[in-house]
């Protein structure tokens, strides 16, 4: 029994093999010398299996557009939403895509070890789809998995499921409408404008529904800050200081924007100053202890207090994951699990030297999680599954963050005792706290927060003292601050725009389309050409770069999933609502122009109506039958020296299927007519042959069909050979 076993990237077939072989395993090479084939033998079933085992690179198959649809001067952007997609493997995958199909003609089974998460899902069915076109009647397992340890491994050998076609299916449509969508506004703007603003001849002014509501929110809170009109207000400040302690009163009222009101009252308090102790509250303080590690909450820290970005962060945390040193990093749960042994990971952290004696203590006292409240029902909490000191650079502070944030999260909130003193000055009200920290507990390993202690004097309800300064202070309101990567991973999370696994590359695609920049290489502005993109739209009356859109269709993918809507049907429904959108863009396209002209301070060029490549309309030829290769529509073309006829698969390139007609056909067109005895897709052809090359069997005219319902005709055309799919 020879089972196919193949895993997502060649690191993790490489250490999957590896505990599955108990380290038995022999390697060769595959066609791409980027993933290599791993051989063993295990027992899988109750049978001892020739185990093969390797890897695709991420997506094997992608979605493309077909024939003169992939030219941006082709045909005009609208179209785009009904053109013909097909899902084909690129070059450079060709060589992974050969290696799977050279090792599934002799396998018995075929098992799915990609990530356990959509993306991964995905991709497990484009490999069903290579292999299945090789071998229809492989059986065909699904490994689930959430770390890269031989336990794990092994269980989910053990544990073999069946591949989730809906959650694949939410992908699909994902891909599909992001393909459509994006192509379509990203041509509608790039053509448009490279042609009114000649300054962006050399932009590419792409278009994605998470994009540009990320770059929505940067625009919104830079014009909040530039708009924001600061204003007065005053406070009524008042401070006690014993020996080198100064106690500052916080007045009850803030602050106020009236200053002749603030005055009175600061009058009225001078009038008597004595200040009497009216209330004096001692209670308990904690400060709790974080929540386990999901994908955005580690990225926000990262960004924040390692001044790492969120792609560079992920983009370790995956490394750390292939090599068996983190659980799975792509997680929308804040939960462990009662299945997972938390004593045994804080055990493997007891012996280092920076945090290995807080680990002994939480093992003492017993690991008792925080815990969240979000769950994706599919991988736990990111959490260090080995120790490891080797690491260095951004891996290590990757790997202690992911360390540091589990230990913090088992142990104990911080402990304090804070004192609330309320005093009295001629009925104008005040208070003062101070905080003793009893028990640090979690921040003893945890350097990315902190809690001081906060010194207060001594007071007694009743008591009464002379403050040391009772004064009016003035100052002003300030504007909001621009969004950092945190921040703005915070709104995508809070609006639905993307997943936790995608927020890092579309803040990483605004920013390379230079829709933004950086200021003090922190907080996100918004570029002249990003500032003119999205206010144009919004002056349309729709606005393209609010959530909503995107938000809606992350909640349909969702249900997708779920199984309560119908792939195809969202589908349809997204594609309509952006088709709307992009209508109504086209007849008010001057408003982009005019905003654009605005913050680029240039004008704008007049087009003429044959200049404006909105207009562009696609060369058309007529369809005549199905591909036998792919499905396809083959159309009727002539050679370029008009010497031939031949039809041609509409995915030209990546489906070959052709038919070459004979040079003794003169002349042929597509009929009107469908064939009666092959039904509407099959169209007949008006043939006009050379005198007497298809004597005495057909007429120099004849219409006919060349599906192969007239198999002497298609003798005669010799063209018999070239209609097997």
């Amino acid at each position: 029994m020879k089972v196919l076993n193949v895993a997502e990237k060649n690191d993790a077939a490489k250490n999957i093999a590896f505990f599955l072989s108990e380290g038995g395993m022999t390697r060769r090479e595959g066609f791409s010398k980027f993933n290599k084939v791993y051989q063993f033998q295990c027992f899988l079933q109750g049978q001892k299996c020739d185990m093969v085992m390797t890897s695709v690179s991420g997506h094997l198959l992608n979605w493309e557009f077909v024939g003169a649809y992939r030219n941006w001067n082709g045909c005009s952007p609208e179209s785009l939403f009904d053109a013909p997609v097909v899902k084909f493997c690129p070059d450079n995958y060709t060589d992974i895509k050969r290696t799977l199909e050279r090792e599934v003609r002799s396998a018995n089974k075929l098992i799915i070890w990609t990530d356990c998460d959509r993306e991964g899902e995905n991709i497990g069915f484009e490999i069903i789809t290579v292999c299945t076109a090789i071998k229809p009647n492989i059986q065909i397992y699904r490994a689930k998995f959430s770390e890269i340890t031989s336990q794990s491994i092994k269980r989910a050998l053990q544990t073999l499921g069946q591949p989730n076609k809906l959650v694949s299916d939410a992908v699909d449509v994902r891909s599909e409408l992001d393909l459509r969508i994006g192509a379509s506004f990203t041509r509608f703007q790039t053509l448009r404008l490279q042609k009114v603003f000649p300054i962006l001849a050399d932009y590419l002014l792409s278009y994605g529904s998470c994009q540009f509501p990320t770059l929505g929110f940067v625009v919104e809170r830079y014009l909040e800050r530039e708009r924001f009109i600061p204003e007065p207000f005053w406070k009524i400040r008042v401070t006690h200081t014993i020996d080198d302690l100064t106690v500052e009163f916080r007045w009850q009222r803030d602050r106020l924007f009236d200053e002749n009101v603030c005055q009175a009252l600061l009058l009225k308090c001078q009038e008597n100053p004595l200040a009497k102790v009216e209330k004096v509250d001692g209670k308990p303080k904690s400060k709790w202890r974080p929540t386990p590690l999901d994908t955005t909450e580690m990225e926000k820290i990262a960004s924040r207090k390692l001044r790492l970005s969120a792609k560079e962060t992920l983009k370790i945390a995956e490394k750390l994951y292939t090599q068996g040193l983190i659980s799975y990093p792509r997680t929308e749960t804040n939960i462990f699990p009662g299945t997972i042994n938390l004593s045994s990971l804080v055990q493997l952290q007891t012996d280092d030297p920076n945090w290995g004696g807080f680990a002994a203590r939480v093992l003492n006292d017993g690991p008792n999680p925080r815990q969240g409240k979000k769950s994706d029902q599919s991988h736990p909490p990111i959490h260090p599954i080995k120790y490891t000191n080797s690491l260095q650079g951004n891996e290590w502070k990757v790997y202690e963050l992911v360390v540091r944030h589990f230990l913090a999260c088992v142990s104990k909130d911080a402990k304090g005792h804070e004192t609330v003193v309320s005093i009295d000055i001629n009925t104008e009200k005040f208070t003062a706290s101070g905080l003793m920290i009893l028990e640090k507990n979690y921040l003893e390993v945890y350097p990315y927060e902190s809690w001081n202690s906060k010194a207060i004097h001594l007071y007694t309800v009743g008591q009464t003292f002379e403050p040391t300064v009772l004064e009016m202070t003035s100052s002003q309101t300030s504007p909001p601050n621009l969004l950092t990567e945190a921040d703005l991973i915070s709104l995508m999370e809070k609006h639905g725009i993307g997943t936790d696994a995608t927020h890092a590359e579309h803040i990483e695609t605004i920013k390379s389309r230079m829709y933004v920049g950086l200021e003090d290489n922190i907080h996100f502005v918004p570029s002249a050409v990003g500032m003119g993109l999205v206010e144009g739209y919004n002056h349309m009356g729709f606005e393209m770069s609010k959530p909503n859109l995107r938000a809606e269709l992350e909640a349909d993918l969702k249900r997708i999933c779920e199984g309560t809507r119908q792939p195809s049907q969202v589908l349809r429904e997204q594609i309509d609502k952006y088709r709307t959108l992009f209508r109504k863009a086209k007849e008010q396209v001057n408003k982009i122009d005019a905003a654009i002209g605005k913050y680029t301070q240039s004008t704008a060029v007049v087009l003429n109506p044959e200049d404006d490549p909105l207009s562009a309309q696609m060369q058309t030829f007529d369809r005549v039958l199905p591909c036998k290769n792919c499905g396809m529509d083959m159309v009727l073309r002539r050679t370029n020296d008009l010497q031939k006829f031949f039809l041609t698969c509409v995915a030209f390139p990546q489906c070959k299927g052709s038919v070459w007609f004979p040079k003794k056909v003169l002349d042929a067109k597509v009929s009107d007519t469908s064939c009666p005895k092959c039904g509407p897709r099959v169209k007949l052809i008006d043939f006009k042959f050379s005198p007497g090359s298809m004597a005495p069997y057909y007429p120099q005219n004849f219409t006919g069909c060349i599906n192969g319902c007239d198999t002497e005709f298609i003798e005669m055309l010799d063209i018999s050979h070239q209609l097997q799919g």
